[in-house]
């Protein structure tokens, strides 16, 4: 799936590029392109000083900030698919923004791992762990003897 996806989205952006270009022309399909990226970085640091802020506040109440470690992540992956040059991966990156689409995204990744850890991962070969090996018996049944050096 990850290979695919390395192979896939290159190619889509290629083509989206193309496209673009035969539309606007060169200039402005780099100029969206740039300005793209500095949206994003002005974006990521807006709302990540924002989620941050509310991270610091949940820990000094005392509360773990798991939702806003959640929202962290996802402005850290939108912020690196806005500084991936391509309009396919802005759209995605812009869409992560939006707080009401981060949540949708992060519970729908939560139910997917809930239900996998129910299941049984895809490795679980279902019989008990065994571990290999010999052993030697230490117990002595002659006292222990003096290694002391007589001088």
């Amino acid at each position: 799936m990850i290979f695919f996806l390395f192979v896939a989205i290159p190619i889509i952006e290629i083509a989206i590029f193309i496209q673009v270009g035969g539309w606007l022309g060169v200039l402005p399909t780099v100029g969206l392109i740039v300005l793209t990226a500095l949206v994003g970085t002005l974006l990521l640091r807006w709302q990540g000083m924002t989620t941050l802020g509310r991270a610091r506040a949940a820990i000094d109440r005392g509360a773990m900030p798991v939702a806003e470690l959640v929202h962290g992540l996802f402005l850290l992956v939108a912020g690196l698919l806005l500084l991936t040059p391509g309009f396919a991966t802005d759209l995605l990156g812009l869409l992560l923004f939006i707080p009401a689409i981060r949540l949708s995204v992060g519970g729908i990744i939560l139910h997917r791992l809930i239900r996998q850890q129910q299941s049984g991962s895809k490795q679980d070969r279902g019989g008990p762990i065994v571990i290999d090996g010999e052993y030697e018996d230490i117990s002595r049944t002659d006292p222990p003897k003096d290694h002391r050096i007589d001088r």
